[in-house]
């Protein structure tokens, strides 16, 4: 059915990071840069889902560097996220023994931090599984190149040599990614999107990674 496999990360292999990590560690990046009572909007605002725009307005109401405060905040993350990993509270889900079963080339598109993907790939040990992986960057340009863009996706495409390939994802923005980039997206309704409702519609609707080979082996058609 396809020649490759490309998987998100967080919510599809790896466990997703709690929200109040993301919280605390964007708190800190204001206490670096010397705001040391951010407004809890703020701090929201550089949790999660940070875009240009966002960083571009927060960093105009303090009066700071963009890039300064960026790195501040995206390199406490990446190490917050590598320590939780180390202690346990963050891990793999059950089911990514699947992945022996699956006889194409595969590869990684993650929004979060490269440095992050593969700290965790290499602890759990699956990076072997994969022939590319691609996370952000720790530049401001790299948000506006994460999903729903398709940049990292099409640089995996062109790793894997072909653009044949079903993307693996746990959001909307990836099944926006995968139709961008013009390939099929297999949705996964993990727990945490129990009730999530898509305005896209992906090729398949799967309950977990146990349905992907008989995708792959044309056993199981494309959602209506």
């Amino acid at each position: 059915m396809y020649e490759a496999v490309v998987f998100d990360n967080d919510g599809v292999l790896v466990e997703l990071t709690e929200l109040d990590l993301h919280r605390r560690a964007a708190r800190d990046a204001f206490q670096r840069v010397g705001v040391s009572d951010p407004d809890d909007e703020h701090v929201e605002a550089m949790s999660i889902g940070v875009t240009v725009p966002k960083l571009e307005v927060v960093c105009d109401y303090y009066s700071l560097d963009p890039d300064q405060f960026w790195r501040e905040r995206d390199s406490l993350m990446a190490r917050r996220q590598q320590d939780a990993i180390r202690r346990g509270e963050k891990g793999v889900y059950e089911d990514v023994g699947t992945l022996d079963a699956l006889d194409r080339p595969m590869g990684i598109v993650s929004s979060n931090q490269q440095a992050t993907v593969e700290f965790g790939l290499r602890t759990f040990d699956l990076a072997g599984h994969f022939e590319t992986i691609h996370g952000r960057g720790p530049a401001v340009e790299s948000l506006r190149r994460k999903k729903p863009d398709p940049y990292y996706l099409r640089q995996a495409l062109a790793d894997l040599g072909t653009t044949d390939a079903l993307y693996v994802g746990d959001s909307e923005t990836d099944v926006q990614a995968a139709h961008a980039a013009g390939i099929d997206a297999a949705f996964v309704r993990r727990p945490h999107r129990a009730d999530e409702e898509l305005s896209v519609e992906p090729e398949y609707e799967i309950d977990d990674l146990t349905d992907l080979p008989a995708i792959l082996d044309g056993e199981r058609p494309a959602s209506d």
